[in-house]
C-alpha cells in the first residue's frame, strides 16, 4: 500500500496499457481517476483530450498528486492517413496536460515509445539522437519535446511494443498475429523488424515503482526507457504463439521485406531504470498464454 496516499489521473484510461495502470495503481493504494473518451464506460471521466479548457478544469478540479498520460494515437498507420489529428492528439494535448500540471505542481510520467528511433544503432541510449522514420515516431518525439518544455519535472517514459489482456485482437500489434494463426489462408509474417515487446501490467508496475520512489524523494524527471528482455520478431512471436497454444503454423512463412515506416530494431538502453531498482519482465511465452488463453 502507498504512504502516502496519493492521487493519480490516468488518461487513455479505457486502453491497452491505461486500463493495466489504472489497475496496478489501485492494487498500490493509489486513488486513481481515470479520463477516456471514446469507450469511456463506468468508473471513468469521459473528456475530450482535444478540448484543453475541459481538461484543464478538469485537472484542477481532481487535484491529482501524479497524471499518467498514456492516451495517444499509436497506430503507424493511421497516422500517415490523419496526420493533423494526430498531431493534436498526441502533441497538442500533452503539452497542455504538462503546462496545467506544472501550474498546479502535480509530476507528470508521459508515455512515449521506441519509434522516436530509426532502428539502425541498438541499443540506444537515452541521449542517443533520434531519427524517426514514420509520422507516428515523428509526433511522439515532439510531444517529448513539448511536454519537457512545458514542466521542467516532467519525466517521459518510452515503452516498445506492447500487448496484454485485450479486449480485441486488433488492439495491440502482438496479439493481432493470433488471428493469423488462426486463419488457414497463407501468410508471410515480418522475420525482418526485430522488437522487444512488453507486457502492459510489467509497464505499469514500473509506473508504479517510479511513483513510489517519486514519493520517496527520488528525483525523477527527464527520459527513462524500458525495453522487454527477449527480442523477437513477429514472425517468432507468431511460432511462440502456435508452440504455446498447438496450433499449426505451415501456413505463416517468414517474410525479409523491410518496412519504410518501421524501426528495424529499436531496442532501448534501461539502465537508467535498472539503476534506480526498476526492473520488470515477463516472459513472453508465459504472459501470452495467460492474456490469449480466452481467445483460442
Amino acid at each position: 500500500m502507498c504512504n502516502p496516499p496519493c492521487c493519480v489521473l490516468v488518461t487513455g484510461a479505457s486502453g491497452l496499457l491505461g486500463r493495466a495502470v489504472c489497475g496496478v495503481l489501485r492494487e498500490a493504494g493509489h486513488a486513481v481517476k481515470g479520463l477516456a473518451f471514446s469507450r469511456a464506460g463506468p468508473g471513468l471521466i469521459k473528456c475530450d483530450l482535444t478540448d484543453l479548457e475541459a481538461v484543464r478544469l478538469i485537472i484542477e478540479k481532481e487535484k491529482p498528486n501524479f497524471i499518467i498520460h498514456t492516451a495517444a494515437q499509436r497506430f503507424p498507420d493511421v497516422v500517415e492517413s490523419q496526420y493533423e489529428e494526430t498531431r493534436i492528439l498526441n502533441i497538442r494535448t500533452a503539452e497542455n496536460i504538462a503546462s496545467v500540471a506544472n501550474q498546479i505542481k502535480c509530476k507528470m510520467i508521459h508515455i512515449s515509445t521506441d519509434y522516436v528511433f530509426d532502428g539502425t544503432s541498438p541499443p540506444y541510449k537515452v541521449g542517443d539522437k533520434c531519427n524517426p522514420l514514420s509520422k507516428y515516431g515523428l509526433t511522439k518525439l515532439e510531444s517529448e519535446e513539448a511536454v519537457l518544455a512545458a514542466a521542467p519535472d516532467v519525466c517521459v517514459l518510452r515503452v516498445p511494443v506492447l500487448y496484454g489482456p485485450v479486449e480485441r485482437l486488433e488492439e495491440s500489434a502482438v496479439t493481432c498475429l493470433l488471428n493469423i494463426l488462426k486463419s488457414s489462408e497463407p501468410k508471410a509474417v515480418s522475420h525482418h523488424d526485430q522488437r522487444c515487446p512488453a507486457h502492459v501490467r510489467d509497464i505499469a508496475l514500473i509506473l508504479a515503482d517510479m511513483i513510489a520512489l517519486s514519493l520517496k524523494g527520488q528525483n525523477l524527471s527527464g527520459i527513462y526507457q524500458w525495453s522487454g528482455r527477449e527480442k523477437l520478431t513477429k514472425y517468432e512471436m507468431t511460432l511462440k504463439m502456435a508452440l504455446v497454444f498447438s496450433l499449426p503454423h505451415s501456413h505463416v512463412t517468414p517474410s525479409m521485406d523491410a518496412s519504410p515506416l518501421r524501426p528495424h530494431d529499436p531496442e532501448m538502453d534501461v539502465s537508467r531504470l535498472t539503476e534506480l531498482g526498476i526492473s520488470h519482465h515477463t516472459k513472453f511465452e508465459e504472459a501470452i498464454k495467460e492474456c490469449l488463453a480466452s481467445w483460442v
